[in-house]
């Protein structure tokens, strides 16, 4: 669908007071948004169909969206129809990785994460996914060899070791997890922050966002240790620190083969390919380490 036809839908949807204004939000990497002012106020519409090769499903999204804004977390939904849902525009800035990383704020994210975790699923509503990340590894892998991936030579060496990590990260609790704690994906409207962007939401383990959290935004060692003390409230022990590892592996590698898959199916104007590099980088550097534990 091109910008012209997309412009129309969201032109006609019922719910504005009057004429309004959209614009394009930058810095998505798997839905398009738009900023949308009408004479109410501000509101995000996010354009987005099923994309099952990811596991992304509208109707789970929605769910964790309306249940996560009950618990306090989120902007309320709107309205939602189709692959257009429309949110309440919170005036804020995006986090960046530094900002994660700060001493004021890593706390405060923390406890939005156990928030997220403890609490959204008292208001969660209807079925709902489990995101299994060693599953997503294994069909991301199929993907890759039904679709000629150019990292086709990679995918063997990459299925093993998510199967090994698999059995290291073991026994697992299972919490209700945000499942893409990137920096872009928190909000500091300057008196409290917000958690967004739900697609890959599901019952997992918390191991899996604590790894993505510190992965994703470059947590120091120390950081580590104190973020899995205070999460956990209770000194970290050696097979504690062993499978929260297992599972930071899981997670980089996980994001590896989202970006491999991304390269041969997305449309998002965004260099898929470097992001694979990094995140290769990333997940070698943490297997490594992960392997001299």
């Amino acid at each position: 669908m091109n910008q012209s036809d997309l412009m129309t839908r969201i032109r006609a949807l019922p719910i504005w007071q009057g004429d309004i204004t959209a614009q394009p939000l930058v810095g998505g990497i798997t839905n398009v948004n738009y900023l949308v002012q009408d004479r109410a106020g501000k509101f995000v519409v996010r354009v987005g169909a099923d994309i099952p090769l990811h596991q992304v499903m509208r109707f789970n999204e929605l769910a964790a969206n309306k249940a996560a804004h009950a618990a306090g977390l989120s902007p309320a939904v709107v309205y939602a129809a189709g692959d257009l849902t429309v949110l309440d525009y919170v005036e804020s800035r995006t986090l960046t990785e530094e900002d994660v990383r700060q001493p004021d704020m890593l706390p405060r994210i923390l406890e939005l994460v156990k928030s997220c975790h403890r609490d959204v699923p008292k208001y969660l509503r209807g079925p709902s996914l489990v995101f299994w990340v060693f599953h997503v590894i294994r069909d991301y892998a199929a993907t890759l060899k039904d679709r000629g991936s150019s990292h086709l030579s990679l995918v063997p060496e990459l299925v093993e070791t998510g199967n090994h990590l698999e059995q290291e990260a073991g026994p697992y609790d299972i919490v209700f997890g945000h499942n893409d704690l990137l920096s872009g994906n928190f909000l500091d409207d300057g008196s409290r922050l917000w958690l967004i962007d739900f697609d890959y939401a599901g019952f997992n383990s918390p191991l899996f966002d604590l790894g993505g959290l510190a992965s994703n935004n470059g947590l120091s060692p120390q950081q580590e240790d104190w973020m899995l003390q205070t999460y956990f409230e209770a000194p970290v022990s050696a097979d504690l620190r062993r499978r929260y590892s297992a599972m930071k592996c899981a997670s980089l590698l996980r994001e590896t083969m989202w970006s491999m898959v991304s390269e041969l199916t997305s449309d998002i104007d965004f260099d898929y390919a470097a992001y694979t590099a990094e995140n290769l980088v990333r997940f070698r550097t943490a297997l490594a380490d992960f392997k001299n534990t």
